[in-house]
């Protein structure tokens, strides 16, 4: 059932055994697992069904390190920013939930075994039909993964979801379900705490509008987003004055994304025909279950990650162009500004032709219809060393419900940019080995990485899992330490972000949280 919070009375009281705060990924798919269940669920979403600008501004706020777009990377209604993402999908690799002694700050309370039942599951929520992430026998009618030599990189596989819009998708499971009530329009302002700050006692809700009501939970799961996660339990401070959750001071720290890069380097390579189809575009492959849409991508092998003592990186391919034997002159009556961009074309594919020409001089390959080989643009993603200094606090600006806004200090450390060069030289020693590629690497050596060059929209770490309390916001049930009651659902659990997005993985542990809160209500049912 829906309710418009604008239109309860004022002061209206609600009692429920579960409040969820936040109708995205990760609360629609709790209140799903939950339906039918006979645990009273109130779902509480701040916006609509639709996007409106005045809830969406409740985004806006103050940029102090790295320029980040606040507003546009999430979407404040109904579904969450599931209503614009792009479905990229993988599980993490095991290496990831380990704590790696070149990693400060790694290590998660779960392994990657421990979510594994629970990826089957999202799998399926996401409406992915496969689950050949790296499998490369399941994608072969589209071609083989490229012979790449050496032991450090690899080809793997992204899967896609439709991408499945929740809130339109699993709209009419909420409505159904006779245990479950999404009350929209209405904003939690504060989470306040017994006098002890032992447990949550109830909920501060306010609409745009000026109404106000109160929720009193059994349990509560904060799901909100890898920032709004953050900044409500920095919110909540009548009871502890540093925020729910922050005894510690870690509550906000630790923010990550995913850099993306998107032209570190050229690939040339000999042949067009050596790259199958499925690295350079999204494939729709025809599978027992149902069309799959899925993608190649490089990455990089756990010995070499091991060995080398580096972070993540994914590479895809991008769109290719020819390398001709000679350029074509530009056209009569070309402008000056076009004769010089042909003149500068002209100079860097000489450079790509005495490339390619020497990796010709290895093979037995003939160039074809005139072309030298092929150049392929390169993007990247990678994954960011957990930095206490990145962080969420709280700026001086008030939004429209006179809450202090987000103040966001997005910061990338030298260590960060070391990772990803080192890793487009293996790339290079790996397209080199092969004989039938070349790598130019364009992504230069720094001494500090002050500004992104683009990032993924994931936000990451803000309310990192961890089973020392001095470490983590929550333990390996999601639960804040020393609050009994409250839980955290989304990325913002993740201690470390991998290289890969994070959907498929948040999806995960929400449903792995959901069967924990299963248990925990059948056992205060069976002491009662």
């Amino acid at each position: 059932m829906f309710v418009d919070g604008r239109q309860l009375p004022d002061g209206t009281v609600i009692e429920t055994d579960l409040a969820i705060i936040g109708a995205g990924a990760a609360g629609i798919s709790i209140a799903r697992e939950l339906a039918g269940s006979g645990i009273s669920v109130a779902l509480i979403e701040s916006g609509g069904f639709e996007f409106d600008a005045e809830t969406q501004a409740l985004y806006e706020g103050e940029i102090a390190g790295v320029d980040y777009p606040l507003t546009s990377s999430r979407l404040r209604y109904f579904g969450g920013t599931t209503n614009h993402w792009g479905g990229w999908c993988r599980p993490f690799e095991p290496i990831d939930f380990e704590e790696r002694d070149w990693v400060p700050y790694s290590g998660w309370p779960v392994t990657r075994e421990d979510l594994d039942p629970f990826y089957e599951r999202a799998r399926e929520v996401l409406q992915i039909r496969s689950p050949a992430f790296d499998d490369a026998s399941a994608w072969e009618k589209g071609g083989k993964p490229l012979p790449l030599a050496g032991d450090e990189v690899e080809t793997r596989f992204f899967l896609y979801s439709p991408p499945t819009r929740m809130g339109k998708k699993y709209r009419p499971d909420i409505e159904r379900a006779k245990n479950v009530t999404c009350y929209l329009h209405s904003n939690v302002t504060e989470i306040v705490a017994s006098p002890n700050g032992a447990e949550v006692e109830r909920l501060d809700v306010a609409t745009l509008t000026g109404v106000r009501f109160t929720v009193k939970p059994r349990a509560c799961v904060l799901a909100t987003g890898g920032i709004e996660n953050a900044r409500l339990l920095l919110l909540s401070n009548s009871v502890e004055q540093a925020g729910l959750g922050n005894r510690n001071g870690i509550v906000g720290r630790f923010f990550m994304e995913h850099p993306h890069v998107p032209s570190p380097a050229t690939f040339l390579v000999t042949g067009l025909d050596l790259v199958a189809d499925w690295y350079r575009t999204y494939t729709k492959v025809e599978t027992p279950a149902g069309n799959v849409v899925m993608r190649g991508c490089l990455m990089f092998t756990e010995d070499y990650l091991r060995r080398t003592k580096r972070l993540g990186t994914v590479m895809t391919f991008a769109p290719s162009h020819p390398i001709l034997a000679e350029d074509e002159p530009p056209a009569a009556g070309a402008s000056d500004e076009e004769r010089a961009r042909a003149e500068e074309a002209a100079k860097r594919n000489a450079v790509f032709r005495s490339v390619l020409q020497l990796a010709r001089s290895t093979t037995a390959s003939p160039a074809t219809s005139g072309e030298i080989g092929w150049r392929l643009g390169v993007g990247c993603a990678s994954e960011q060393e957990p930095n206490p200094a990145s962080r969420v606090t709280l700026s001086d600006e008030k939004d429209a419900l006179g809450l202090p806004r987000t103040k966001l200090a997005w910061r990338l450390k030298k260590s960060d940019a070391d990772s990803l060069r080192g890793n487009l030289e293996a790339v290079a020693r790996a397209f080199g080995g092969w004989g039938e590629g070349r790598v130019q690497i364009l992504f230069p050596e720094r001494d500090e990485w002050t500004e992104a060059e683009g990032w993924g929209n994931h936000h990451l770490g803000t309310t990192r899992m961890a089973a020392d309390p001095k470490r983590g916001v929550v333990d390996a049930e999601c639960r804040v330490h020393g609050i009994s009651n409250l839980f955290v659902a989304g990325s913002s659990l993740f201690p470390t972000g991998s290289t890969v997005n994070p959907t498929l993985t948040l999806v995960a542990l929400a449903l792995r949280l959901s069967d924990h809160l299963k248990r925990r209500f059948a056992r205060d049912a069976s002491s009662l």
